[in-house]
């Protein structure tokens, strides 16, 4: 063998040393930080634990407003239902929203402030 390769082999051998040194030196807080890392990201991550448990959250309240929207739905139904079916919800409807009256009835107003005030005075 020459002087060439044995020095090759040396330096090589030497290297090798090293990295088995630093590595027994270093491996285990490498390794820890490493971990340390990964459990980081899984609890921040943009897919980790704090983003899964808001994404859960929104969708409680996606659900919640589902709901509300549902039941208002289905009282709207019902009242279109009503509207078309009850003579006497018209007729109330008609009275009360658009003012009108029927045939010889007169229609008198009392403006609210007045209507307040009779109620405080008959509390009294």
């Amino acid at each position: 063998m020459g002087i060439g390769k044995l020095k090759k082999k040396l330096k090589k051998v030497s290297a090798e040393e090293k990295l088995r040194s630093l590595m027994r030196q270093y491996g285990r807080g490498l390794l820890g930080l490493l971990v340390l890392v990964m459990i980081v990201h899984d609890v921040f991550g943009t897919h980790g634990f704090l983003a899964m448990r808001r994404t859960q959250s929104e969708i409680k309240k996606v659900k919640a407003d589902l709901d509300q929207l549902n039941k208002e739905n289905e009282a709207l139904e019902q009242e279109v239902r009503d509207l078309k079916s009850d003579p006497r919800l018209i007729e109330k409807i008609a009275r009360d929203d658009l003012g009108l009256a029927r045939p010889g009835e007169i229609i008198i107003r009392i403006p609210q402030g007045q209507q307040l005030e009779q109620h405080s005075d008959v509390k009294r």
